[in-house]
């Protein structure tokens, strides 16, 4: 097969991740928060009060990139970070009651975003499959 741009899946993966960071950033400009930081509230609305370890594995992040979001998710009154009375290494990342209010005025983030890429429910559950089946593929060939 010919190598050209137009031909490189990699490239259509890079440009619709852009494309969606762009979308987030308006979006997400209407609450105040990052995409990165969007991420971060999203698994403490689902899981709150977590780790600062359990975080990183579910964002696929390290220490050093998540502390910073911490730090000013919690100078931004959203959450507060804890040491663990059972184990001292460990932090616990709780939200504040802005923190969880915020959860409201997210909700339709998703669908936001499913309307500006011109999916449909369906359509999005069947290309986040085929994500993960990707990303674990390429996990598991690392």
């Amino acid at each position: 097969m010919e190598m050209t741009l137009d031909r490189l899946v990699c490239f259509d993966v890079h440009a619709a991740s852009r494309a969606l960071d762009a979308v987030y950033r308006r979006v997400l400009a209407e609450l105040g928060l990052t995409y990165p930081q969007y991420l971060v509230m999203t698994v403490l609305w689902e899981r709150a009060p977590v780790t600062v370890k359990e975080l990183g594995a579910a964002l696929r992040l390290d220490s050093g990139t998540l502390s910073p979001l911490l730090k000013r998710l919690e100078a931004a009154g959203l959450v507060r970070r804890e040491r663990s009375a059972a184990d001292e290494r460990s932090v616990l990342v709780y939200l504040t009651p802005e923190g969880l209010t915020m959860r409201q005025r997210a909700c339709d983030v998703p669908a936001r975003i499913f309307t500006a890429a011109g999916l449909g429910v369906e359509e999005a559950l069947d290309l986040q499959r085929v994500l993960r089946r990707v990303i674990a593929s390429l996990d598991e060939a690392s």
